[in-house]
């Protein structure tokens, strides 16, 4: 019976460190950084601009990586690009049509070739991507690095602890697939409308 306690406990001590809690990472970043980068290759009128407001939640469990889940939540209205006139059509009803769809959406359902070295995992996230009403599901190559203990570093205040969550990635959708006129204006406004992102999600110390 001694030697059965004995090797319950050694299992246990193995055990447990695999079975840590996720962690919750909010992407409303307090230093208002965070932007996701979008370009649009056209022929007579190649569109670049950024959006920047961010906001979502990611849980991730260092111990568990591919159990990662979470949303990221973009403000249709805060896109921008270098031409007024041009964003002023963008966020219009004939474009996105941002008063009536004011969130742009990636619902992240699950991660697959999940690969971790160290504090970075790289994988492809899977999810439902939500642009003007409409969802489609894509896959979204991902590299993930947490931080720990960084939380505090980046404010400068050190004391505060906690934790940092760092997701950069790059993928193209249609803009023919979310139903923004499609097969129109393609020699100004190219079809495929490439996306960058690279958020910084916070956990703050206890």
């Amino acid at each position: 019976m001694k030697k059965l306690i004995t090797y319950s406990a050694f299992i246990a001590t193995l055990v447990n460190p695999l079975s840590a809690a996720a962690i919750d990472f909010d992407f409303e970043d307090p230093k208002g950084v965070n932007a996701i980068s979008f370009h649009l290759d056209s022929l007579l009128e190649p569109i670049s601009g950024t959006a920047g407001g961010i906001t979502g939640t990611i849980s991730f469990d260092p111990q568990n990586p591919a159990s990662l889940t979470g949303e990221i939540i973009v403000a249709t209205s805060s896109l921008t690009v270098t031409n007024d006139k041009m964003r002023e059509h963008l966020l219009g009803d004939g474009w996105l049509d941002a008063p009536t769809n004011p969130k742009i959406k990636f619902d992240i359902q699950r991660i697959d070739a999940v690969k971790t070295d160290g504090n970075t995992t790289t994988a492809t996230a899977v999810g439902a991507f939500t642009l003007k009403g409409v969802t489609q599901m894509v896959s979204v190559p991902v590299k993930i690095t947490h931080l720990a203990g960084a939380f505090g570093r980046r404010l400068n205040k050190p004391e505060m602890g906690g934790d940092l969550l760092v997701v950069r990635g790059k993928f193209s959708i249609s803009r023919s697939d979310y139903g923004i006129r499609p097969g129109q204006n393609e020699d100004k406004v190219a079809d495929t409308i490439e996306l960058s992102l690279a958020l910084v999600g916070g956990a703050p110390g206890a």
